[in-house]
């Protein structure tokens, strides 16, 4: 398996794909930009929890907590954001000896199959992010960690996953309709050379 990360990229790679296929693509871009900077502030956390607990034996209670909840949460967007640049992986072992076409019928397959699975996986992420949510009679209490700083955390990133997942299924809706558009165009180029 190998990315799809090559600087002229693959044939059906373009430039334009690094800066998004649409409007959502290059929204998840920029806003991935930007919450990347929250590793830098999970380092920053981390470190102080070290200084706290190994030079001044005073231990935190919300560092590991924190860091995990931000990190776990970057990594669900994470796949937006692959899916939003086109730098998801791929195996090119057949990808790249076939024709133009005949990448634009996987690609195709590749969005039914993502819209399948996203579609899955909206459904689960909805029973878990509302079981976390909401109490059996209805009141609406927030999942927590249960340690002794006990924050809502657990019910945060569950809900960041099925906020992450709906965003994916738009996203693998749109660029199936792209890819169809792309397959339209080559064809018709097709018939005019002929």
């Amino acid at each position: 398996m190998q990315s799809t990360d090559h600087l002229g990229g693959t044939p059906d790679h373009s430039p334009d794909d690094e800066q998004g296929r649409n409007l959502l693509d290059r929204l998840i871009l920029r806003i991935g930009n930007l919450l990347s900077l929250l590793f830098i502030f999970t380092v920053a956390i981390s470190f102080y929890e070290i200084v706290m607990r190994y030079i001044f034996n005073a231990p935190t209670m919300w560092v590991h907590e924190s860091a995990s909840f931000i990190g776990g949460s970057l990594f669900v967007v994470g796949g937006a954001y692959a899916l939003a640049n086109n730098k998801h992986v791929r195996v090119v072992l057949i990808y790249d000896q076939v024709s133009e076409r005949t990448r634009h019928y996987l690609n195709i397959f590749h969005h039914l199959a993502g819209l399948a699975f996203t579609g899955m996986l909206v459904y689960g992420a909805w029973e878990i992010t509302y079981s976390s949510w909401v109490t059996p009679f209805g009141d609406i209490r927030l999942e927590t960690s249960g340690s002794a700083w006990d924050p809502a955390f657990p019910s945060l990133l569950k809900a960041v996953i099925l906020v992450v997942v709906c965003v994916m299924f738009i996203q693998f809706l749109l660029h199936l309709i792209n890819e169809v558009s792309r397959l339209k165009a080559l064809t018709h180029r097709g018939r005019h050379h002929v």
